[in-house]
This record gives C-alpha cells, sequence and structure tokens, in this order.
C-alpha cells in the first residue's frame, strides 16, 4: 500500500505542478494548485493524523487540474457557480481515478476515494466530515485573509456563516486556533454572533 500511496502522491503532485497560475509563499514561487495540496495534506496530517489512505489521497487531490474548468467559462451567478462546483466534482473524481487505476488501485479502492471527493454523506460519513473540516481549515488558514479583500463585509460574513455550517465541533475548535487578524476576528466574531 505504502508504493502506492507515494506513486499516486506523485502523479497528482506531477499533474498539478502543470499549473499555469503561480502563488509566492515565503518567498518560492509554486504552482498554485500544488501548493494548494500541500497544504491540504499538511492540515490533515495536524488535523488527523490516523487518517486512511482513501481520504489521505482524496485530501491530496481534492483540486487536482482544477484550472482547466476555470470558474469564468460559466455564468457569473449562483446557478453558474453551483454547476461549475458540481463540473469540478466529476472532472476531479475522473482524474483521480485514472491516476490510481495507473498504480494499481483496485475498483473498489479508487471508489472510496471519489465518494469522498464528491463530499457524499457530508456530517453522516466520518470521513467526508473531516475533508470538509480540512477545505475549510485550509481555506481559513491561508486564502481568507485575501479573500476578504474582495467582497463586502455582508458578503464575507454570509461566506463565513455557510463555511462555518459546513465544519464540525472539532473543525471549530481548530479554527479558532488560527492566527487571524484583527480585521478577520472581528468577521467571524460577527458570523458567530
Amino acid at each position: 500500500m505504502n508504493t502506492k500511496y507515494e506513486n499516486a502522491i506523485a502523479l497528482f503532485d506531477k499533474a498539478n505542478s502543470d499549473d499555469p497560475n503561480k502563488e509566492i509563499w515565503n518567498g518560492t514561487t509554486y504552482p498554485k494548485e500544488l501548493l494548494y495540496a500541500q497544504r491540504m495534506t499538511e492540515k490533515l496530517d495536524l488535523f488527523e493524523p490516523n487518517a486512511s489512505y482513501a481520504l489521505k489521497l482524496a485530501v491530496r487531490c481534492q483540486h487536482i487540474c482544477r484550472w482547466q474548468i476555470p470558474r469564468d467559462s460559466y455564468e457569473m451567478n449562483r446557478k453558474g457557480y453551483l454547476t461549475w462546483r458540481s463540473d469540478l466534482s466529476v472532472f476531479h473524481a475522473k482524474t483521480a481515478s485514472e491516476i490510481l487505476k495507473t498504480v494499481g488501485f483496485d475498483e473498489e479502492f479508487i471508489n472510496s476515494v471519489t465518494f469522498l471527493l464528491k463530499k457524499k454523506q457530508l456530517k453522516k460519513n466520518k470521513d467526508t466530515q473531516i475533508l470538509e473540516d480540512v477545505i475549510c481549515l485550509v481555506f481559513l488558514d491561508y486564502y481568507f485573509e485575501t479573500f476578504s479583500g474582495k467582497y463586502s463585509e455582508e458578503k464575507l460574513i454570509d461566506i463565513l456563516k455557510k463555511t462555518w455550517a459546513k465544519m464540525s465541533e472539532k473543525g471549530h475548535d481548530e479554527a479558532m486556533k488560527i492566527n487571524f487578524s484583527k480585521n478577520s476576528i472581528q468577521l467571524i466574531q460577527k458570523a458567530l454572533a
């Protein structure tokens, strides 16, 4: 299992290394989705150190090759956003499945990874919930500050409420350990009031 797992991670990272979008972190430039995948794994390792292989792989490929289906290729409204998210879910599951087959995982294992990638049974399935918690924690820890500069306070409070609602109590506890700016703390307090 270890060899197949390591080979899958290497192929996920190779695919995400092709991301033309870049992000600078600590003075180093990374392909955006590669950096996101690494952050997801780091957060999972802290949040749930004994995660299953299926969950570890789902976390690593959650945004695999995401740039290939850009948001602006859909209508810029709620319906367009939801359609984009749905199409991405199918695309990520298909892309991950192909890689997992390549390294020798069986259909049952692949189905367990794609089940998680499609976020089935959120709030009911433990691993699906952990994946969602990790997604929310990575967003809050690494992306919320930049994200908050683009939207009104009202919109940000709504986004925080929706993010919080997807998370478990354990996720909430972990989120409160993040070193937020004063402005973000005020927004979070308003969202949770």
